[in-house]
């Protein structure tokens, strides 16, 4: 039985069936057979980062969090930029990563999807950087305008988008495979 390749996908955004989620929703809709993607929508859930709590026992929700990156065979993190910047949510979530290795040489793909987007997405990669995450620019995606490129079905409506986001795909997937 061919070897079935986990992603773990981490949207951004607290909202319910925002933009990012329905981004996600579509790669894990059209990523190959052979893929299983996991979205995780509860960044709300976790604990606000406290280094007194990063401890040899953290939080249970942040070792459950911790376990699914290092399981997956890759990440995706798909976010909105909130105010120019990173959404608090996501931030918090990356700094329980810190002081561990687990995205060190971890195969990643960085979508940015908001209205501009371009301070959180230079953030992000900053960040991704910082905790040795591995990607390259094929890996790396900046939609701007996004509200207007995906319907409220998650369809994506932008034939632009739609081009680089399948083209992503299939980067992502090709860097998870060599």
């Amino acid at each position: 039985m061919p070897k079935q390749f986990k992603i773990f996908a981490i949207t951004g955004s607290t909202r319910k069936n925002s933009s990012n989620y329905k981004i996600l929703k579509h790669i894990s809709e059209n990523i190959k057979t052979g893929f299983e993607v996991e979205i995780f929508e509860d960044l709300d859930e976790l604990p606000h980062f406290n280094p007194d709590l990063d401890t040899d026992n953290p939080p249970q929700t942040i070792i459950s969090f911790r376990n699914k990156i290092t399981e997956a065979d890759g990440v995706i993190i798909c976010t909105p930029e909130y105010v120019f910047s990173l959404p608090g949510s996501l931030k918090n979530a990356l700094e329980w990563c810190i002081s561990t290795t687990i995205f060190s040489k971890k195969k990643v793909g960085l979508i940015t999807a908001s209205a501009s987007g371009e301070m959180a997405h230079d953030q992000l990669i900053l960040i991704m950087k910082t905790l040795e995450a591995q990607f390259d620019n094929e890996n790396l995606l900046l939609i701007q305008g996004v509200r207007g490129k995906i319907n409220e079905e998650g369809k994506i409506i932008n034939d632009e988008t739609l081009a680089v986001l399948n083209k992503f795909i299939t980067n992502f997937e090709n860097q998870i495979f060599y």
